[in-house]
């Protein structure tokens, strides 16, 4: 049986090295491409034929767009019309990226740490940009509140500061480890299927199991990220409102 650590493998298909950059095309790029494509022509091809009666394809786009406002609504308030946009391509994102590491000989970029991570940094960069530019330099009040004795600053502001800085660790290591370790198992009862021979079907039946658990996870860590990510967003320009 194959290490179940091999299906987390960057792998190049377009080897390409500028220099000491290595700006290859891998499997992890392909099924980012994969996910933006389908996420594209799946919402075209559902919105083709709009009627005041949904039918079953024009229903889908429309149960993630009213899902997407729902809880933009709970953490951004009067300001969620304006991420809209962005906050959906995140969750809609997520949610395709992880479905797809579910298919057989796919790739889940949401388990690597450099993927998840680098989508982290630079939602807190854009939260940083956006609560400068909403609210100025109270925006610094971010890490000293108002009402704390200044005699407190010594200790607050590194506290605040640290907390701030480590959002986007916490995020990526939550979604990262969830979508790993469910792929590990299911790759582990895979081997038992094939070794353990006409009692197969065991492990079989549960492998079915995880992957009906997996659909479940890949829905619930694309909404814990986005809704995360909202309220980071609505404490970087509401403040303490």
């Amino acid at each position: 049986m194959s290490s179940p650590f091999e299906q987390f493998e960057l792998k190049k298909i377009l080897p390409l090295d500028l220099g000491n950059v290595d700006l290859s095309f891998t499997n992890s790029a392909l099924c980012m491409l994969i996910t933006v494509s389908v996420i594209i022509i799946s919402m075209r091809l559902c919105l083709r034929r709009r009627n005041i009666y949904p039918s079953l394809a024009q229903a889908f786009p429309e149960t993630i767009y009213s899902f997407v406002e729902g809880l933009m609504g709970e953490t951004l308030g009067r300001d969620a019309t304006k991420y809209f946009s962005f906050v959906f391509a995140l969750f809609t994102f997520i949610a395709f990226g992880n479905f797809l590491g579910l298919f057989p000989y796919s790739f889940t970029f949401t388990s690597h740490i450099t993927t998840v991570g680098a989508l982290s940094v630079f939602f807190l960069i854009m939260n940083t940009f956006l609560g400068f530019k909403r609210r100025g330099l109270e925006y610094l009040r971010t890490f000293f509140p108002a009402g704390v004795p200044v005699v407190m600053a010594p200790l607050i502001v590194p506290i605040e500061i640290i907390s701030t800085l480590s959002r986007p660790f916490s995020l990526t290591i939550r979604l990262v480890v969830n979508m790993s370790v469910g792929h590990i198992i299911l790759k582990v009862l895979g081997g038992f299927v094939v070794s353990m021979g006409i009692f197969g079907f065991l492990p079989f039946i549960g492998d079915l199991c995880i992957i009906a658990f997996e659909m479940f996870v890949a829905l619930l860590q694309a909404y814990i990220y986005t809704v995360l990510s909202c309220v980071y967003l609505g404490m970087a320009i509401n403040g303490e409102e």
